[in-house]
């Protein structure tokens, strides 16, 4: 088998880099143009994770993975597989890229660094002010790397707002910010059914952002129908593709209610060249990448 790249994921034959990959590893001259994809189920049992990273380790011609949905799965199922983790990946318990150097596997949470890049091209670097919200819906990887990288601003919102249906993933959350040093008073935890309460609450011109995979790996939306989003508020739905009901939602009200609204699509794209960057050791410089983003505009689902 020819050397490539993996993408763990849940449905990953409908994602727009299954086409958009071959593109970019010819402009980028890389040694493959083939990405595998790899379904993992919600539900799987921790050895179906397990395998698929034996199976890129023992492989001499596998050079590397993205991970999506399963970043938290893959670290509980597979850390000891690593030969490094890096200091997120650790504090984080959560693996996004999987890469090699000098046959030693290493893992990485890139989600924090894909997080800031995204969020400082949709909402200004004193956006918060120190009173605005950051109400991030969801405490998964995608929610909690979020939560890490707005606890990293200068400008700090008034408070970091994590939502999520459960318990655990926000004590993890807790606890990893706990052993970050975050202020407690900047970070408050609640549960989901709290969230149309906490819209109402929340500041004019505050940060919106569905991290809980409503609407793209199952049906439906974290905010119940008929609440209304903060007046001027920033909305970001970290997914591009999916039913994408958040999305929905934010659009009927973004005149209205004078919203500005934003999908995914450039949180994948930071995604993907942060971690084919680190697959293939590229720098993967902001002309680059916005070469990069300009080719896969062309395939946008």
């Amino acid at each position: 088998m020819t050397e490539r790249m993996a993408f763990i994921g849940v449905t990953t034959g409908s994602s727009s880099i299954m086409r958009i990959f071959p593109e970019w590893a010819a402009e980028l001259g890389l040694p493959t143009q083939t990405l595998e994809g790899v379904d993992v189920a919600l539900d799987a049992p921790a050895a179906e994770l397990r395998a698929a990273v034996e199976a890129i380790k023992g492989d001499p011609e596998h050079r590397g993975a993205l991970v999506t949905t399963h970043k938290m799965s893959v670290f509980e199922a597979a850390s000891d597989l690593f030969d490094e983790l890096d200091d997120f990946a650790r504090a984080c318990s959560e693996v996004s890229s999987i890469s090699k150097r000098d046959g030693r596997l290493l893992g990485h949470a890139k989600d924090p660094l894909t997080a800031r890049l995204a969020l400082d091209e949709i909402f200004a670097a004193d956006g918060f002010d120190g009173d605005r919200d950051a109400v991030i819906l969801g405490a998964g990887g995608a929610g909690l790397a979020l939560s890490w990288a707005l606890a990293e601003r200068d400008d700090l919102p008034g408070r970091i707002i994590v939502t999520d249906s459960s318990p655990e993933r926000l004590e993890h959350l807790r606890e990893v910010h706990a052993a970050r040093g975050t202020d407690p008073d900047l970070l408050v935890t609640r549960p989901a059914a709290d969230t149309a309460e906490l819209l109402q609450e929340a500041p004019a011109g505050s940060l919106v952002v569905n991290a809980s995979g409503l609407g793209k790996d199952r049906p439906g939306s974290p905010v119940p129908e008929g609440v209304l989003f903060p007046e001027n508020a920033t909305v970001w739905e970290f997914n591009y593709r999916g039913s994408l009901e958040f999305l929905q939602q934010a659009r009927t009200q973004e005149e209205p209610r004078g919203l500005s609204v934003h999908d995914g699509w450039r949180y994948f794209i930071h995604g993907w060249t942060q971690v084919i960057g680190e697959v293939f050791d590229v720098e993967m410089t902001p002309e680059r990448v916005d070469r990069l983003a300009e080719i896969a505009d062309g395939f946008r689902a």
